[in-house]
Formats: structure tokens, C-alpha cells, sequence
């Protein structure tokens, strides 16, 4: 079979792609209760499992993970001696944030302006789909030419590490000569990228209490401790004047080399008002995908609207750190919470509870799978080169992975370049990228098929 030809299986599949994609994104499969209910993730996986039955996987299951959700696995055998490879997604997705201010509804796939629009569009329901779009065009012609799993996580998003411990517990489960990720994105839409370093995360909530209960401003303000105005010390404390990451005795001043971000191409992806500055020192890559950075990502205190004139008793916070390669995220975890709680004013009682948590990822880009996957994007995206850049999210189960599996090649490619607009309103994905990825894929399979690898 041509690679012109595959590549015509492969456009002809699109239609499909949206169809599947559509049902898939109409499921509000957050993973966290409080916010969604937990039957909306179930369904999400029972369409995976039903969709990996239905295109001939194997010992397809759903897979009860620690933190209380489900991935879904299925295997889908090779000719005899074929190597195997391991394709992973998530189903689980963000939340829609502010709902209003998605200019389609955030669960109902909507094409605008040439992208699919709808909350895991390309994080990371696009994944699944591109891993299904490129099995399906090799089936097409002559059949998928390696082993075959696929592991489709249900709480990625929420950083409780279910799938980490699953798969630390049953570690043959997921055993490969060369892994898949398709979590990440391109550097630039039409830019074959892929991704050789992620950094780890912690999360922790921070509580703050100062008195027995809230009191009359009025009355004692002045005096009397602010259980909010402490928590804002505490959380100003993370960052210098420049707004660099500021956490005791964690380094912050490590160089990016490779791929580099100008500053104005960063300051249109971010959408950063005129006027309004960057924060942090050094290139921008070495801000984003070599230093930490901490965020804050929530307060819990009185809103606005319907505030009493009060000296607040308690407050609370959620923080996330992110850390480069080389920064162990256990000693950052200790490293943030001894720091949070030195930093209290007025000696405020601070509690910090850990949340999640997830160790930094590097790749191995000199193996010989990357070699066939850069002429497999070559060809996918006629001629252009492919290019190896850093990432600042997460994926936490990367690492398990490397260390359950050090003799597998791990590659990290995916839908989330800068225009979809992952985590935020109005995500969404660029359906020739779909296109193109899987076809990448596709070709990417064959070649490492037939290195014999």
C-alpha cells in the first residue's frame, strides 16, 4: 500500500472523526463529584470500552484505579513477532469554567472558523480518536501491523493518580517495546512537534485560621488577625518582584536548550493584554518548560456580592507548583510546605494538605522509534521537519511508565497546540491537525513495525 493511499483512508475517516468525537465530548466527564456526577465518567468510559469492542480490541476492560475512577484498556493483536506499542489518552476533561463564556455550549462539538469547538476537543478526547482514526486506515489496507494496547485514563486531569498506582500494582498490564502519548501537542499548528520534557506537579490546599469565628469589622478591625489578609502574605510570598517562582531552597534558574518562544509569538498565545507585562526572568522557554512555577488556583473566601462588613476567621487556598526535569516533586512537596507555613504572619495556625502530585518527565529523543516517528511526521506534513520543544503541564503517569518499563521508547505527541486553548474557555481542535496526526501515526507504526524494533 502507497503512503498516498493511506493518507486518502485516512482524510476519507475524517467524517467519522467528528461523528465520534461529537458523542465523546457531549459526556461532562470531569472527574471530580463535587462538580459533575460521577455517572457522566462512567458513560465516558463504557463509550470507550464500546468503541475499542467494536474496532476488534481484545480483553478490552474497565479498570477500578485507587482514586475511585475507571481506565479503560483493550489489546489488539499483531502479527506473530510484532513488536508492541502502547497508545494512551484520557477521556476525563476540565471543567467548562465559565460556562457564559463559551461562545457555543461547551459539551456539544461545534465547527466555527475551520476548528471543532467543545471542552476535550483536544484535551484529550481528540487523543483517543486520533489513535482510533490511524488504527483504522492501517486496518483498511492490509491490517495494523504491531501489538497493540491502548490505555485510556479516567482522572488524568485531576492529578489523584489512579492509573499511576493501577499500573505499579499490575505491571505487566501495559508492558511495550514503544509508547504513544497523546497528550501533548505541536509547537505551531502545522508544526510536527514532539515533546521531550514535561514538568511534575504538586498540589496542595492551604488553610488559614486565625480566630474562633468571623468578627465586626468595625469592632475589632485593626486588632484583631485576618484570617484572609494572612493567606494573602502567605501566597505573595511564592513569587518575587518580577514574579518569578520563589519557593525556599528550590532552584529556579535553570536554561532551556532547544526549541526556543519569542516573546511576542507567547504573548498572542496567552492572550496577554497590551500593556501588561511578562513575569519571571531568562527566555521564555526557560520560564515555561525549565523553572518552576506556582499558581494560584482558587481561594475560598466570601465573593463580592453579598460580603459582610467582617475580619475573616479562616481562608483557604489551592496551589499548584509545577517543576522541571531534575527537581524530585516529593522534595518540592516538602520544600513548598515548610514555606508556606514559615511564611505566616502574625502566627496564623497554617495547614497545607497535599492533592495531588506528579514527577517530571525526559525523553529520550536519540532512540531509534523517534527516528521513525520524525520521518513518519515528515511525510504527514509534507516536508516540514519535526521539531522537539518542552512542555510546562503535567502527565504525571509518564514517569511511572519510564520506570516500570526503562528499555521502552515513550513518545509524546498530540492535539494541543497553542489555538486550542486547553484549560480555558472555548477549546477547541484543529480537524486538519486530526488529520494529519493520525496519518503520522499510521506511519509511524508501519516504520517502527518494520525497523524490527
Amino acid at each position: 500500500m502507497s503512503d498516498s493511499t493511506l493518507a486518502q483512508t485516512v482524510a476519507a475517516l475524517q467524517p467519522r472523526a467528528r461523528t465520534e468525537l461529537a458523542e465523546l465530548v457531549a459526556f461532562k466527564s470531569v472527574a471530580d463529584p463535587a462538580q459533575f456526577p460521577k455517572s457522566e465518567c462512567e458513560a465516558a468510559a463504557e463509550w470507550v470500552a464500546g468503541a475499542l469492542r467494536g474496532d476488534g480490541f481484545q480483553d478490552v476492560a474497565l479498570l477500578d484505579t485507587p482514586d475511585g475512577t475507571q481506565s479503560v484498556y483493550g489489546f489488539l493483536p499483531g502479527p506473530a513477532g510484532a513488536p508492541t506499542v502502547l497508545l494512551y489518552a484520557h477521556y476525563d476533561v476540565q471543567p467548562p469554567l465559565d460556562e457564559a463564556a463559551w461562545i457555543s455550549p461547551p459539551f456539544e462539538l461545534t465547527e466555527r472558523d475551520g476548528r471543532w469547538y467543545g471542552r476535550g476537543a483536544a484535551d484529550c478526547k481528540g487523543g483517543l480518536i486520533m489513535h482510533l482514526t490511524a488504527l483504522r486506515a492501517l486496518r483498511e489496507h492490509g491490517g495494523v501491523p504491531v501489538n497493540v494496547k491502548v490505555i485510556v485514563e479516567g482522572s488524568e486531569e485531576q492529578g489523584t493518580g489512579g492509573l499511576e498506582r493501577y499500573a505499579e500494582a499490575h505491571p505487566e498490564l501495559l508492558t511495550a517495546d514503544a509508547i504513544v502519548i497523546g497528550d501533548t501537542g505541536n509547537f505551531r499548528v502545522g508544526l510536527p512537534t514532539v515533546t521531550a520534557t514535561l514538568r511534575g506537579m504538586t498540589l496542595v490546599r492551604v488553610q488559614v485560621d486565625t480566630l474562633e469565628g468571623n468578627l465586626h469589622s468595625g469592632q475589632f478591625g485593626g486588632a484583631a488577625p485576618d484570617a484572609l489578609a494572612a493567606l494573602i502574605r502567605i501566597l505573595d510570598s511564592l513569587r518575587a518582584e518580577d514574579g518569578s517562582t520563589t519557593v525556599n531552597g528550590l532552584a529556579a534558574d535553570a536554561s532551556w536548550e532547544g526549541l526556543e518562544y519569542a516573546e511576542e509569538d507567547f504573548r498572542k498565545d496567552a492572550k496577554v493584554l497590551d500593556g501588561v507585562g511578562l513575569v519571571g526572568s531568562g527566555s521564555i522557554a526557560d520560564r515555561v518548560w525549565a523553572r518552576p512555577a506556582v499558581t494560584v488556583l482558587g481561594i475560598d473566601c466570601p465573593p463580592v456580592i453579598g460580603a459582610t462588613p467582617s475580619v475573616q476567621a479562616g481562608a483557604r487556598a489551592l496551589v499548584s507548583l509545577r517543576v522541571p526535569p531534575g527537581t524530585d516533586a516529593l522534595e518540592a512537596t516538602k520544600l513548598l510546605t515548610a514555606h508556606l507555613e514559615s511564611a505566616a504572619p502574625w502566627g496564623a495556625r497554617v495547614a497545607v494538605e497535599q492533592v495531588g502530585q506528579g514527577q517530571a518527565f525526559r525523553a529520550d529523543t536519540d532512540s531509534p522509534a523517534y527516528a521513525s516517528m520524525a520521518a513518519a511526521l515528515r511525510e504527514a506534513y509534507d516536508g516540514e521537519e519535526m521539531q522537539i520543544a518542552g512542555m510546562g503541564g503535567s502527565i504525571p503517569l509518564c514517569n511511572t511508565l519510564a520506570g516500570l518499563y526503562p528499555d521502552a521508547e515513550m513518545l509524546l505527541i498530540g492535539l494541543s497546540e497553542p489555538e486550542a486553548q486547553i484549560h480555558a474557555v472555548n477549546e477547541s481542535v484543529s480537524p486538519r491537525e486530526l488529520e494529519r496526526l493520525s496519518l503520522a501515526e499510521a506511519l509511524f507504526l508501519r516504520r517502527f513495525a518494520a525497523s524490527g524494533s
